[in-house]
Formats: structure tokens, sequence, C-alpha cells
């Protein structure tokens, strides 16, 4: 890593009897006739006399220690210059271009300790071969003992991946202990959370903002094998450049490899690793793309800038990442931001949770969020104000994790009762109360109800109610706090009960209309109105409506559409009720109820390329 103390310290105060300690790289020491503008220092002991500095960058800072300076030229760029004049420590303001005497009041006794530039020259634009490389930077460069950089790969766009050992010798899970900032693309965000693995020298860092106009690199699964050409891309130094603003690419050797390293060496006439390496990726081409196949940790950097001549050896050694994909993918996960309006979540093709959402504003997001999930069977979604509350079935169980908008996406935890072998799931909810029901390995529907008014959700246990038994569920929450529930029997038909706010349910009831070989429910409540859809036994739409505020079921069903639908769910938003499913090509449509205009609107297929989707469900936000 690049510990910011100045190349060749020892040689320099040995040739010129000038100490020059630590710096940001951007402040060098150059020879008088190396050219213009530079930075001109008069010292009665330096050797030469005249000792000269280049600025090389938009900002720039240098510890140095020159005693008996009596006079400063500066260049074109601002420049201060901390002296320590018997003891009293002061800052000059360098006359551009000008000579600005200093110390001779007091004869010989000023030291220059430190020079700090701004306005100067601009950083060259970003290498656009590398865009996901950056660096962290850890500390004050140059100004404190323990500041450090390193170089990093975003691997999601909160995330960045690099060196655990930038942050110290074993960094704490959790805020940095000091200051820390990563930068990408010329943009410096700070350094949130640190994930640090505790078997490599390895950590995931999370951003402050999120990185949206740079596409992540994806961590590979492939071991890697020895004799196999990497490419290390870094902000380290080279063998002339301090802090070089650009990234720049070696090919390195794959030699031995550990359970979680591997050894390199660079190739012919290939380049080490560097200070400030550490933490870059080593990488490879795999069918067209580009993954991480490692991530440098440390070197013996012999022909590097600053390394002593006498070191030769050029191997370095690497963290694995192919067997971490898992672990990037969750931390990435955790931190999916969750947006306004009318979320649709499914089951996709691999039985994992994709998200989606729709305003009014700015219509569908046009992706699918993965949410970190496997082997789901069925999902269902309620929100309360502007928290998304998921509940699954996975492997049988059911999980729940909530997703409060502006925020992030919590952990999936388990709903408490040990519920197992479940077959479908409805959510609804009333104030801060979910009222969960479930339908059983026996396919008798059991409920649950949890109080969201502490945020986590403090649930009451599993209840049986009754013995009948269903294929799938529904629910919805009138005005007057009254659950609603819904079931398509395992015969086929449609039955109502209602949860009274005394917590006792009515009895079953069949909705009028005679409906038969139902294959699928969703309801949403319009206010006292209820709107009930179902998919009929070739995967037609109907639809009837529950006017609780009158006490009365619409006497028929409507058919709505001649489509072969698998599965359905909705949301109501004031007088429009959101229509979400899955059609016989098992991609993702919707359709309103708009009850303002008084028509359903065309069925269109929601943005992002959903293939495969097994259950769906849809709330929407307040």
């Amino acid at each position: 890593m690049e510990s910011f103390s100045y190349p060749d310290a020892a040689k320099v105060l040995a040739d010129r009897n000038v100490t020059v300690k630590s710096g940001d790289g951007h402040i060098a020491l150059v020879d008088c006739a190396s050219g213009p503008s530079l930075l001109h220092v008069l010292s009665r002991v330096a050797s030469p006399s005249e000792v000269c500095f280049k600025i090389t960058g938009p900002t720039g800072y240098l510890a140095v220690e020159i005693p008996k300076v009596y006079n400063i030229r500066g260049n074109d760029n601002s420049v201060k210059a901390t002296l320590n004049t018997a003891g009293n420590i002061t800052s000059v303001d360098v006359s551009k271009n000008l000579w600005t005497p200093v110390g001779e009041s007091v004869g010989d006794a000023t030291t220059l300790l430190e020079l700090t530039a701004t306005d100067g020259p601009a950083a060259p634009a970003p290498s656009g071969d590398f865009p996901a490389v950056g660096t962290v930077t850890v500390d004050q460069p140059g100004r404190n003992a323990n500041a450090k950089a390193c170089t990093a790969t975003l691997v999601d766009r909160n995330w960045v991946l690099t060196a655990a050992s930038c942050f110290g010798d074993k960094p704490a899970a959790g805020a940095p202990a000091v200051k820390s900032t990563a930068t990408f693309g010329g943009r410096t965000v700070g350094i949130a959370e640190l994930a640090p693995r505790t078997d490599r020298d390895l950590v995931m860092a999370r951003l402050t903002l999120p990185v949206n106009d740079v596409t992540p690199v994806t961590v590979g699964a492939t071991e890697p094998a020895a004799g196999e050409s990497l490419k290390v891309a870094g902000y380290g130094r080279t063998a002339t450049e301090w802090t070089p603003f650009k990234v720049h690419a070696t090919t390195h050797t794959v030699g031995s490899v550990a359970a979680t390293s591997v050894d390199t060496a660079p190739a012919a006439g290939q380049a080490p690793v560097c200070q400030g390496d550490a933490g870059a990726p080593l990488l490879r081409d795999k069918n067209g793309a580009t993954e991480i196949a490692a991530v440098a940790s440390r070197s013996w950097q012999g022909g590097c800038l600053g390394t002593p001549a006498t070191e030769t050896r050029t191997g370095s050694s690497a963290a694995r990442v192919d067997d971490l994909g898992a672990w990037v993918k969750e931390l990435g996960l955790r931190t999916a931001d969750v947006k306004p309006g009318t979320h649709v979540q499914i089951v996709g093709v691999n039985s994992a949770l994709w998200d989606t959402v729709t305003d009014k504003a700015s219509g569908w997001l046009g992706t699918w969020s993965p949410i970190d999930s496997s082997a789901l069977t069925a999902v269902d979604s309620v929100a309360i104000g502007d928290t998304v509350h998921v509940f699954v079935v996975g492997a049988g169980r059911v999980y729940t994790k909530d997703g409060k908008v502006g925020g992030n996406w919590t952990p999936w935890r388990e709903v408490p009762g040990g519920a197992a072998g479940v077959l479908g799931i409805t959510a609804t909810a009333r104030g801060n109360t979910v009222s969960l029901q479930i339908i059983g390995s026996d396919a008798t529907v059991w409920d649950s109800t949890a109080d969201y008014a502490n945020g986590t959700g403090s649930w009451s246990g599993w209840v049986k109610l009754g013995d009948n038994t269903a294929k799938y569920l529904s629910s919805a929450t009138t005005p007057d706090n009254t659950v609603r529930l819904y079931s398509v029997g395992t015969d086929g038909r449609v039955y109502t009960r209602d949860k009274l706010t005394n917590g006792q349910w009515t009895p079953w009831g069949e909705i009028p209309g005679g409906a038969v070989g139902v294959n699928g429910i969703t309801a949403a409540a319009r206010g006292y109105t209820v709107d009930l859809q179902i998919i009929g036994g070739i995967g037609d739409l109907f639809t009837t409506y529950g006017h609780y505020d009158q006490g009365r079921w619409d006497q028929q069903w409507q058919k709505v559409s001649d489509n072969r639908l698998k599965a359905i769910s909705s949301s109501a938003e004031g007088n429009i009720v959101h229509l979400v499913a899955v059609n016989e090509d098992y991609k993702v449509y919707s359709r309103d109820a708009d009850y303002n205009a008084g028509k359903w609107t065309p069925w269109t297929e929601i943005p992002g390329g959903a293939v495969g989707v097994k259950a769906i469900t849809a709330t929407t936000t307040g």
C-alpha cells in the first residue's frame, strides 16, 4: 500500500542535505534546470543552496525539513510555506513568481517544514481502460503517519473490493477508524462501512453514495491456475512515478495456488506490483467479459520507485476471490436501495426474488434488482407507510425482510413459529400490524400477526383456522381495520372470511357467482370496496366486487381478458387498482383498473426482461 513516505528520502538527504519526509505525491523535488514554473527555495545549508520543487496536481502537500531557509520564489500556483523560526511556527503566503524573504530578522534560524499548494495543474482525465478501478485513501495523505492509499475495484454501485491491510492490521467491521474515501473517475466519496474477511487480506468497503455511472466488475468463480496470465490494474508507484493519476496495467503469471491466496510474478518485460497497488484487481477475460480472479496483497517491489536497489525480487501475493462470490453478492444486495411507488416482486426462473418499481412521475424502473434469496416457491408483500414488508416461502419455511424507501433492504429473518412445508402465503396490513396467513403442508390455513410499531415486528405465533383446505390465498384490509381473507379451496371454489378488530374470525362463506376450477386469486381494497380477481380454469381473468359498506357482493363474475395467466397479484393506489400477472409465456405484465376514467388499461409487459417467472406480488408504498 502507499504510505506517502517520500521515495529515496535517505539518498536525498545524503546528496542534498535536504530532508523530505512525506506528502501526497503532488509536490516533488526536482532539478532547478528541469523546466519552468518551479518553486525555488534558498537555504544556507542545502547543497546546492537552491532547492526546487514541482507541483504536479491540483493540490499538493509535502512535509520537509530544510534548515536556514531565507528566500522562497513562487511559481504560478498559490503556495503556503510553514516555517519554524526559533520555535515560532508561522505560515507564509508565497508570492506568485516573486521572491518572498523569510527568516532574515533572526538570521539563519528559520526551518522550512511544509509546502501546501492549491490551484495547481488539472489532473489528467482518468483512463477509460479500467473505469471500475479506483483508489481508497485512509486518513490525510502525507500529514499523518498512518495514512495509506490502495487500489480498489467497484464490484457493486455501493461497494468496492480492496486489501483489508489498507485499513490496518486487523480492521474491525463497521465504520472505518479514521476518515476514508474512495475515488473513481475523478469523483471522491466517503467510505461508510468496512466488511473485512478474517481468512485473507480482503475487505468490502461500502460507499456513502452510490457510483451510478460506472459498470461494476464481476467477481470470478474460477480458481486461478498455475501458469495463467492475469492483468494487474493499479494506481501504485511505477519505476519513475510516485502517485500516478492514471491506472496502469501489468501482466503477471500465476505460480503456486493456496486455499485463500495465489503467488504471481511479472511476465517477461512486465512491471512488478508496487506501493499503492495493494487492493488492485487481478483480472482475466472470460467469454468476452472481464472478471476479478484475485486481489493484490503483498509484493517484494523490486524495481519500484523508492525500493532499495539491493532488492531485486519482484514476486507478489494476492488474495483469491473465486470462492467469495456469494459473500460479495450478499453484501451488495443488502444495500440495494428502495424506491417509492408500486413494488413488484417475482420469484424468477432461478427460484430467487427480484424487485422492480413504478411511480406516476417516471414510470417503470426498467430493471429487475435481485434480492438475495434462493429456493423460493411463494411470495407476498405489504406496505406500511414508506416501508415494504416482503414475505416468502423458501424450502417450505416462511421468511421476511423489509425495505424502507430511501434506505436499504434488511437481511432475511424467519417468521417465528416453526412453520414447515408451507404451500402458500398472503399478507395485509391494518395500521402497524401485519396479518399473515399461510397454507400448511396439509392444505389447512394458519394465521399469525406482527406488530411493527417497534420497527422490527413482534409476532404472535401460528394459529390454525379450522380444517378447511386451500390452494391459493389473498387478503385485503378495509378502513374499519377488518382483515378480509380470500381462499381458493381445494375444490377450486372461492371462499372468504373476516378477521374482526377483536381478533375473532367469522365463518367461511362462498363468494357469489359460482366460480369453479379457479387457479389463482388476488384482492385489493379501494376503501370499503374490494376488487377480487381470479384466474379461471383455462387461465382467463375474471373480477367481482365486494361492497362492504353495503354488506353485499356482486352476484356474477365479469370476464376481463382471455389471457392464459399463471399467477396474479394486485395493489390499490387511490381509485386505481394495479394488476400484475404472469402470462403463459412466463413473462410479467401489468394493467390498471382505472376507476377515475372508468376503464381498464391494456396489458403491457413490465420492462426488464423477466422470464420463467413462478410467483408474483405487488404493493404500493404510501
